[in-house]
């Protein structure tokens, strides 16, 4: 196994620039549960809260690499639906969230992701839903 579940899971899928910026580490990859986390720290707003929208974006993620990899070799995932709801804030530690699917088809992918701090306790929960397509060229 090498050092990126992304890769392991699908040759061609790699942490993206916003990704990398807002700190995510994926440490499970499958179409049936992706997990990752990521920083509070450097992921706040002006108050020193978790921004929301950084919840949002990991939220994003895991649910859209779990779609991709769902799509499978030469097709991909494009997001059409993102749902949050922010349940509590965190000031530090690191976030969690894990997609796991409620509807895997030919042509869309919705996934449920699940968003906790490290006490276990709820952040937000998301639903993410991927238009599946063939890759262009």
């Amino acid at each position: 196994m090498s050092e990126n579940p992304l890769t392991d899971a699908r040759a061609d899928l790699r942490p993206g620039e916003l990704d990398e910026k807002l700190g995510i580490r994926v440490l499970q990859a499958s179409a049936d549960e992706l997990v990752a986390t990521m920083p509070v720290a450097t992921n706040t707003q002006s108050f020193g809260l978790l921004h929301g929208g950084a919840s949002a974006a990991l939220a994003e993620a895991v649910g859209s690499w779990a779609a991709v990899i769902h799509a499978g070799p030469g097709r991909t995932a494009v997001g059409v639906e993102l749902n949050v709801t922010h349940h509590r804030s965190a000031r530090e530690g690191t976030i969690t969230a894990t997609a796991t699917p409620l509807h895997r088809g030919r042509t869309m992918a919705t996934y449920q992701v699940a968003v906790v701090d490290d006490a276990g306790r709820a952040v937000c929960s998301a639903r993410m839903t991927c238009y599946l397509s063939d890759e262009r060229r």
